[in-house]
């Protein structure tokens, strides 16, 4: 069993509180609205969006991924940070118990924001994982970051 830790860091020129509600309060409503070509709905499963609330987040067919189960372990509007776990799916490719996720918005310059992303991937006993299951999961992730971003930056008066 062995644990892999990556930090990923994205700067934009959104302000922390706009990403922040769009990417992390929102993003079960903003995720299929902007990425419909690969995710087909976000519902909870339990709660409501709070810490121990549960997250599903289910793929088009277009997607090498079905869906995955997320557990909000951490919620803190004042801090603007998100910790949660990636607890079931088939991005865990029978190789992974869970990957850990916190996320962590810092203001930078006059209007932006520096999201950083730590990911812990825990593998299953005696299954050692490779750097390119990490890399597919991985950059998912930021992709859906750059989509939020491109919206928020086009529409400049959402989620103010």
């Amino acid at each position: 069993m062995s644990v892999n830790k990556i930090t990923q860091t994205f700067r934009t020129q959104v302000t922390l509180s706009r990403m922040f509600k769009a990417l992390t309060l929102d993003s079960h409503n903003l995720g299929p609205k902007l990425m419909f070509s690969s995710i087909k709905s976000i519902e909870f499963i339990e709660g409501e969006g709070e810490a121990g609330s549960i997250k599903q987040i289910n793929f088009t067919e277009a997607s090498p991924f079905k869906y995955v189960k997320h557990r909000i372990g951490e919620l803190d509007n004042e801090n603007f940070m998100c910790k949660y776990t990636l607890i079931e799916g088939d991005a865990l490719m029978d190789k992974l118990e869970f990957i850990t996720y916190e996320v962590k918005f810092e203001a930078y310059g006059y209007e932006g924001c520096i999201c950083t992303m730590t990911s812990e991937y825990k593998s299953k006993e005696g299954i050692e994982v490779k750097e390119e299951d990490i890399e597919l999961v991985k950059d998912r992730a930021i992709g859906m970051y750059e989509v939020i971003e491109a919206y928020l930056m086009a529409h400049p008066h959402a989620y103010t």
